[in-house]
């Protein structure tokens, strides 16, 4: 149960701010913000925001600004960040029960309506959000961006970890304010090493095993270009909630994206119509095309779907062979594009390798070279070849994207043990040390690269 504590106000043109303590019952304070509405009559809808690793209530004011002009919104540090005491254990079980704690609070509020609370959440934020959803926290309608659903799979695919994604989240929170549990695994998040563990740390903050069972309304947003958190995360518990649903893919997300991004005005306002549909006037009819996809460069407006789009798949074939050690690559380029590719989906890149001397990792980046000389990321992938030796036929899954390739582009595979080979600025999978006698023989690369059938982007 939360207990309140006022600490001040303040007001806004359409709504008033207050700044209040939560008391949690292990005895951690949480600071928040209360928004509430100035017009209309109570009782309100209310929304409860989730903010993002490393962050604090106050990175989602455009957030909480915007919706409260029409619900009661409040927002807070969550355990470990801002101004709220506690430690960070990353949506673990004492985050949850917090998340359920707050909603209590909020509907318990005397100008809030009881059944019409919904929940915010970004990255972390929404990793809770959609756990909460899944421990039976009775949200009814949430919102999730940029985040996971299976945390493994999204930051250690194939048994790798994105090391350098990994080291910069957790070195996000002051190591002083990190839980045990959690510095516990750090070490091995970043090397790759006891997955086990790493698994049932993963798996309790994950939400996909039990995401087909939950009712609840909710909308997934998802960045075209997250290497964090790929497309595959939230299309994945698009298809797995049995209630209404809608997804939207734009220009947003984790690096090379940001957030707020150049359609933080139409996310808002997709948001902010999706709570009063399901929190205010639940509709008789269904959207008719609930999936909505951005062009990139964002242009204003998106194309609607009933379903995923469909997708053809690009073969390019990447020949020759190489023989590396230590910190050495292999650059191969294709020939030029002859027509425009809009990725939508993981690559999968096929080849064969000899491994010896204890190689521990193969890492996969895939660029391209416009006619512009503009060079693109649009893909990366890893696996852990740390229990292999000999002659093996690899598969490497890139992060599910959205990339749109101009025609005439040249693809540039880069094949190394590390994505700083590729660029010193690409620090996705960091160098890492190896055994000195670690050598990988490389044979010829084919890449099967699904794309857009009819691509959005210019």
């Amino acid at each position: 149960m939360a207990v309140l504590a006022l600490a001040g106000a303040g007001r806004a043109s359409a709504f008033t701010q207050r700044e209040m303590t939560l008391h949690m019952d292990d005895g951690v304070d949480l600071a928040a913000t209360l928004y509430e509405p100035t017009q209309g009559s109570p009782p309100y809808p209310a929304i409860v925001l989730f903010h993002a690793i490393g962050g604090k209530r106050q990175d989602l004011d455009l957030v909480a600004q915007r919706f409260a002009q029409g619900f009661v919104v409040l927002s807070f540090d969550a355990r470990g960040h801002g101004r709220s005491g506690g430690l960070v254990s990353i949506d673990g079980p004492r985050e949850i029960a917090d998340a359920r704690a707050v909603h209590d609070w909020v509907a318990a509020l005397p100008n809030v309506a009881p059944n019409e609370v919904g929940a915010w959440g970004i990255s972390l934020g929404g990793g809770a959000v959609l756990r909460s959803l899944v421990d039976g926290v009775p949200w009814n309608a949430a919102e999730v961006v940029e985040t996971w659903t299976n945390l493994f799979g999204a930051l250690a695919p194939q048994d790798l970890s994105k090391s350098g994604a990994v080291y910069q989240f957790l070195n996000s929170v002051p190591h002083d304010k990190l839980d045990a549990s959690v510095a516990a695994i750090e070490n091995d998040a970043i090397a790759s090493t006891n997955l086990a563990v790493i698994r049932r740390f993963a798996a309790q903050r994950s939400s996909l095993a039990g995401l087909s069972q939950v009712q609840t309304p909710v909308y997934f947003f998802q960045g075209r270009r997250d290497f964090a958190f790929g497309l595959d995360q939230l299309q994945a518990g698009y298809r797995l909630v049995k209630g209404p649903k809608q997804l939207y893919i734009c220009d947003f997300g984790h690096s090379p994206s940001t957030f707020p991004g150049p359609d933080i005005t139409t996310v808002l306002n997709q948001g902010f119509a999706f709570f009063f549909r399901w929190l205010v006037r639940p509709p008789i009819r269904p959207v008719v095309n609930p999936i909505l996809i951005a062009t990139d460069p964002y242009l204003g407006a998106a194309r609607g779907y009933k379903t995923l789009p469909a997708t053809r798949t690009v073969h390019v074939n990447f020949a020759g062979t190489n023989t590396l050690t230590g910190e050495a690559k292999a650059t191969r380029t294709a020939g030029r594009l002859r027509a425009n590719v809009e990725t939508f989906g993981a690559g999968r890149l096929h080849l064969t390798v000899a491994l010896s001397g204890g190689w521990e990792r193969l890492v996969a980046v895939l660029t391209a070279r416009t006619p512009k000389r503009k060079t693109i990321v649009v893909s990366e992938g890893g696996i852990n070849t740390r229990a292999m030796t000999g002659k093996h036929a690899l598969t490497i899954r890139l992060i599910s994207d959205a990339t749109p390739i101009p025609k005439g582009s040249k693809l540039t595979l880069t094949l190394a043990s590390n994505s700083l080979a590729q660029d010193p600025a690409n620090l996705l999978y960091l160098d890492l040390p190896q055994a000195p006698a670690a050598r990988v023989k490389l044979g010829p690369a084919r890449l099967d690269l699904p794309a857009l059938r009819k691509p959005i982007s210019k």
